[in-house]
């Protein structure tokens, strides 16, 4: 079984004040490449970073971080479901058969957190979410047979949330690995 990482970051990143793809921690390393090192050393084979705002210094950051794949949602404007479709849809092009997916404003989410979530969620029909003291949150694990079916479902600013409840998502604790906090604000 293959799992493929796919980092969420077209937003233009309001809240925060520019896209997130560009936020560094205070030493200095990007959110992103945190995030794509928690998703290689989880699991992941490969991993896609989405992006949309700013995409042409986007791909040049994205370009830095070694075997990582950019996705260009052209219609992240949209909202989260734009990610989540693109990622997905390039997803399909690899020859995994899992999705681990997170937002690139987690760059504290350990490599402990995505190898447990991906073990629950591995495989075809694998659907897993991280849970925080049964508080939902990232990652999450989408077996390829669900690909599809969660890009149809997805819309405006919302992601998979609904479509994890409501298709019976193991909720996989991670409190003791890690809090779940992203960052939405400088």
């Amino acid at each position: 079984m293959t799992a493929c990482g796919i980092v969420l970051a077209a937003g233009a990143g309001s809240r925060y004040g520019q896209p997130k793809v560009f936020a560094r921690a205070a030493d200095g390393v990007l959110w992103l490449e945190q995030v794509v090192v928690a998703l290689r050393e989880g699991g992941c084979s490969e991993v896609l970073v989405v992006i949309g705002a700013e995409a042409e210094r986007a791909v040049s950051i994205v370009s830095t971080l070694g075997a990582v794949s950019a996705v260009v949602a052209t219609d992240w404007e949209l909202g989260l479901s734009a990610s989540v479709r693109a990622g997905l849809a390039g997803a399909a092009n690899t020859d995994a058969d899992s999705a681990v997916i997170a937002p690139v404003d987690v760059p504290g989410m350990p490599a402990s957190v995505v190898a447990r979530v991906l073990r629950a969620g591995a495989g075809g029909e694998g659907l897993a979410r991280a849970i925080y003291d049964e508080r939902p949150g990232h990652p999450v694990a989408i077996g390829r047979d669900h690909w599809e079916l969660v890009a149809a479902s997805v819309h405006g600013d919302s992601g998979a949330n609904r479509y994890l409840a409501t298709h019976a998502a193991v909720a996989v604790e991670c409190a003791d690995l890690w809090d779940g906090s992203d960052i939405d604000t400088r």
